[in-house]
């Protein structure tokens, strides 16, 4: 039988990313949709990597599968690296992406520099015990507006000089070579295929 593997995310661009990047591993990807009862702990101020672990125990710790968390944020260097881990919770609670995206750029506006970076950590979580975190960023700079409706969250306006496009002009295939999700799960994969390895001897 094909192990599990739950992403452990509410998000569903993320669900979507991390579902492509993951493709034949020797895993079924499930959402925390698809298994419900899962109650993911709320996001904290310490780091990106206690976030993902949180998420991962505990998607791990309610199914009994491997489970992956990711905790990801852009660090605005005329921002003093803002909004960085609060990315999600940026201008206040209850707003939308574009409105954040709004926010950001109004902040932004008197700056002489326009340096961004996307960070990405990647928690995985096996239920025998294991635990590893990997990272993955990718170097940018901001738009003075939003470009493209493709990716989700602050992607329409971060751009990536290997293409001089934004996140959210490219293509989920573009974006998979290049983006700090990407580099952190293509540091994954060893791992979760050895764990799936390890899976397969105990069928």
């Amino acid at each position: 039988m094909t192990p599990r593997l739950v992403l452990a995310t509410a998000n569903p661009g993320k669900v979507r990313e991390l579902a492509a990047l993951l493709d034949g591993l020797g895993y079924r990807c499930v959402s925390l949709a698809d298994v419900g009862g899962v109650r993911l702990p709320p996001e904290g101020e310490t780091s990106y990597a206690d976030n993902a672990l949180g998420k991962a125990r505990a998607a791990s710790a309610a199914t009994g599968d491997v489970a992956i968390g990711d905790d990801s944020g852009l660090e605005v260097d005329a921002l003093g690296g803002r909004p960085g881990i609060a990315s999600a919770r940026y201008g206040g609670p209850g707003l939308s992406d574009p409105e954040r995206v709004r926010r950001l750029l109004a902040a932004l506006a008197p700056a002489p520099t326009r340096t961004a970076r996307f960070r990405s950590l990647v928690a995985l979580v096996a239920p025998w015990g294991e635990e590893a975190v990997v990272e993955g960023v990718v170097e940018g700079t901001l738009t003075t507006a939003p470009r493209g409706t493709r990716g989700f969250g602050y992607d329409p306006i971060f751009l990536v000089p290997a293409f001089g496009r934004t996140f959210g002009e490219l293509s989920d295939a573009e974006k998979a070579r290049v983006s700090h999700r990407a580099r952190a799960v293509a540091a994954a994969r060893p791992i979760l295929a050895r764990w799936a390895e390890r899976l397969a001897r105990r069928a």
